[in-house]
């Protein structure tokens, strides 16, 4: 790969990441290693680990985790890969569990991943149970909301979110009850689609309904270190969200997180493979909120109509990346500084990753 192309570049005359990091088998390596591998992840709701045994399995850069509540209350993310032989110690997410035993041949841990026990091995020479422990990831909580990551080389999770608790303001989006998940599989590269959440320039040309409900004059991009911004006036008529204000945050490097009035959605964008990536939708609600079911089904259906207007973009883009075609194109100072932040990440993150 030319060093040019990972070359910062200031706003002013920045161009696009070039098309040959969206597609092939060699470009998901690179994700994987440089940036999945070395960063926080969205994994959980607090809500799912609230209490002791209580588990959720996940993945992250290919390492299988548990992220479970401990007999000491403390959250752990252990890798959930038996020591004896790769098994797994849980298959599915579970709550109440006294301990993680190996579905393969029967050794048990402990909640804080400590060895209890192995069958037929008290006579092995050597074999000393209290020096094997499950090893373990980071792991924090944030309003809510569980993160991991596998490395100590990431940021912490508060410069990570530097900012957006002070936004967020008195909104206790921490209280919020999940409602349900809508998951869509997109024909894209991850970074495809998160490149088009990062920027408003595209929502008068392809989203008239959400065109009607922002004000795009008014629509407002700030960066973080490891975050952006973006916000804009709301103006949607009681039957949806009503009036305030719509904030969109991209938080590095998969993570979204969209708060309406009286609403919370996140969103995790994971790759499936170089060409592909899953969205993940999950909606929050404060608690006893009137008309609940009528409320979401009206939110539901205007999501997923932006949802599907943006799909469709994703992938006829994709198209055009892997044309062999595309020359990485200057972008929009005024309109792009949230693409042009996430791409410097990207490039910062690949040259750390070629080292």
């Amino acid at each position: 790969m030319p060093d040019s192309d990972l070359a910062p570049q200031p706003l002013a005359t920045a161009t696009a990441l070039p098309a040959h990091y969206y597609s092939g088998a060699e470009t998901a390596a690179r994700d994987r290693h440089a940036i999945f591998a070395r960063n926080w992840q969205l994994v959980a709701r607090s809500a799912q680990v609230a209490t002791p045994g209580d588990h959720v399995v996940c993945e992250i850069a290919g390492v299988p985790l548990l992220i479970v509540r401990g007999a000491d209350a403390v959250l752990r993310a252990l890798h959930n890969v038996c020591r004896h032989r790769a098994g797994p110690l849980a298959l599915c997410d579970g709550l109440a569990a006294k301990r993680l035993r190996c579905h393969y041949h029967g050794w048990t841990y402990a909640l804080d991943g400590q060895l209890l026990s192995a069958p037929e091995m008290d006579d092995a020479e050597g074999f000393a149970k209290a020096r094997i422990c499950l090893p373990q990831a980071r792991v924090a909580e944030w309003r809510g909301l569980v993160f991991a990551a596998l490395g100590d080389g990431a940021p912490s999770l508060e410069d990570l979110l530097d900012g957006v608790d002070a936004r967020i303001g008195d909104r206790r989006i921490q209280d919020y009850v999940f409602h349900s998940r809508t998951s869509y599989d997109i024909a894209c590269n991850w970074k495809t689609y998160i490149d088009n959440y990062l920027e408003g320039y595209h929502v008068p040309h392809i989203h008239p309904e959400l065109n009607r409900v922002i004000d795009y004059r008014s629509y407002v991009v700030e960066t973080k270190r490891w975050n952006s911004f973006q916000h804009s006036p709301l103006d949607s008529g009681d039957t949806l969200y009503g009036s305030g204000e719509a904030l969109y945050w991209f938080v590095w490097p998969n993570t979204l997180l969209n708060v309406l009035p009286d609403r919370l959605q996140t969103n995790r964008v994971v790759p499936v493979d170089a060409a592909r990536c899953r969205v993940e939708f999950d909606y929050y609600y404060p608690a006893g909120l009137p008309d609940l079911h009528v409320r979401h089904a009206r939110d539901q259906a205007f999501s997923d109509l932006i949802q599907q207007q943006d799909v469709g973009m994703c992938e006829l883009v994709q198209r055009g990346l892997e044309s062999g075609s595309y020359v990485a194109g200057r972008l929009n100072p005024k309109r792009e500084d949230g693409v042009h932040h996430f791409h410097e990440l990207l490039r910062e993150a690949y040259r750390a990753g070629a080292t």
